[in-house]
């Protein structure tokens, strides 16, 4: 049976192939739908020292093949098996066997060739005597092409079980034939029409404008200025521009915006342009608020007559500085904490005059301890008593707090030394800076 299903398919395929000339529509398959003739071996599939023809057991399929892209098909197909091969020992097989398979085919060559080999993966699941089992198809081919109707596959693939409990791997062998039930589209090749020689017109200067529409002939230029060029590329072409070798502008005949004060900054965008300055001004000059001759990028107190010397700041009398001073050195605390002592209050009361006489001044609050104790704990200590003395002339002497600041130093800043008690006790210190 086996050999005169083989036979039929072989004579029907050769009958096919003498009718077709090769003329191919695409690279790509359309689809297609055949059957093919099998032969399935489950008995020694990795022994080809014991392959017995006699012990294949015959099938057909039922294809149906569709061109993914120029080199990958997809195939579905339907197997039927007449074999009495089981897995299951407790029970007979009827003699025959069903396979569906679903396969992605990797092609060397484009659909448009007679001849291309192919290599498959894919998955399936037999039923033989009762028993169900998926198995992974892998192997490869040849495919015949005639005039993209008519395919002759020649495949061989070893069928991996995937419930080896339930069947064991194969060998299958394949024969089929398929026609095309839907083409790609063909495409025609484009129509060569002859166009008689027709003498172009003159063009003179060779730049593609003939010298009938050139207001330029006799130069180079640009269609869209009529054959005349533009050196400068500003898109105003060389006979309106006033300034041919610059780019400029329509508004100034193409010379470019003028900037009359030399300062970078054309006229149109500078403010001052008459006066040099600069971009971040729009072209006026850095100002001076205040009017000292110190610019105001420059000047530390920008709305303060001040000197150069003080950046820009005035210089605070000596008089103001040594009352300051005085009276940091009379503010007083409870030992170990930031609580100011009643004492201390008169010599606040006179820094809060100061600064009320002096709304432009304003104090650096800076507090320091001796090396007693904890670094953590003095730098702590250190702020609080800085933040106790700006609570007090807020509150008490009526100062903006934007015009105070308190800082703590703990006891990185002695002015004398740690070792004896004289020296520690001005190093436990509340340091009053007065400036503008």
């Amino acid at each position: 049976m086996t050999k005169k299903l083989l036979t039929l398919l072989l004579i029907f395929s050769v009958s096919a192939i003498s009718v077709f000339s090769q003329d191919y529509a695409s690279p790509k398959k359309g689809s297609l739908i055949g059957f093919s003739a099998n032969l399935s071996d489950f008995n020694q599939p990795l022994s080809l020292s014991n392959f017995n023809l006699n012990k294949l057991s015959p099938g057909f399929s039922l294809m149906y093949w569709k061109g993914l892209g120029n080199h990958f098909d997809l195939s579905v197909r339907y197997n039927g098996v007449f074999t009495d091969y089981t897995k299951n020992m407790n029970s007979s097989n009827s003699g025959y066997g069903n396979e569906f398979e679903a396969s992605l085919h990797a092609r060397l060559l484009t659909d448009n060739h007679l001849f291309s080999p192919f290599l498959t993966a894919g998955i399936g699941v037999g039923g033989y005597g009762g028993y169900w089992a998926p198995y992974a198809p892998l192997g490869g081919g040849f495919q015949f092409n005639f005039s993209s109707i008519t395919y002759l596959f020649l495949q061989m693939n070893y069928r991996a079980s995937l419930n080896t409990n339930k069947l064991d791997n194969s060998l299958f062998y394949s024969l089929g034939i398929a026609e095309t039930i839907s083409a790609p589209k063909r495409v025609e090749a484009p129509k060569v029409v002859a166009i008689p020689a027709v003498e172009p017109p003159k063009d003179t200067d060779g730049d593609g404008i003939v010298d009938s529409l050139d207001a330029c002939p006799n130069v180079a230029g640009l269609a869209q200025f009529h054959g005349c060029p533009d050196t400068d590329g500003d898109g105003i072409p060389d006979k309106d521009d006033k300034c041919p070798k610059i780019k400029g502008v329509a508004k100034y005949n193409g010379c470019p915006i003028p900037d009359t004060d030399g300062d970078g900054i054309n006229d149109e965008e500078d403010k001052c342009p008459k006066v040099a300055g600069v971009a971040k001004y729009n072209g006026c000059p850095i100002p001076d608020t205040d009017g000292d001759g110190i610019n105001d990028e420059e000047d530390r107190c920008p709305t303060i007559p001040g000197v150069k010397e003080n950046q820009g700041c005035p210089l605070v009398k000596e008089e103001v500085v040594k009352k300051v001073a005085y009276a940091a050195k009379n503010i007083y605390f409870a030992t170990g904490s930031s609580k100011l002592l009643a004492k201390s209050y008169k010599s606040l009361n006179d820094v809060s005059k100061i600064m009320k006489e002096d709304t432009n001044l304003k104090l650096a609050i800076e507090g320091n301890t001796d090396n007693t104790g904890k670094t953590e704990l003095n730098q702590k200590l250190s702020e609080e008593r800085a933040k106790a003395v700006l609570e007090y002339l807020k509150t008490k002497g009526g100062i903006d707090e934007s015009r105070l600041n308190a800082v703590g130093y703990g006891d990185t800043k002695p002015i004398a030394s740690n070792k004896t008690a004289a020296g520690r006790a001005q190093n436990r210190r509340v340091d009053l800076k007065i400036q503008y």
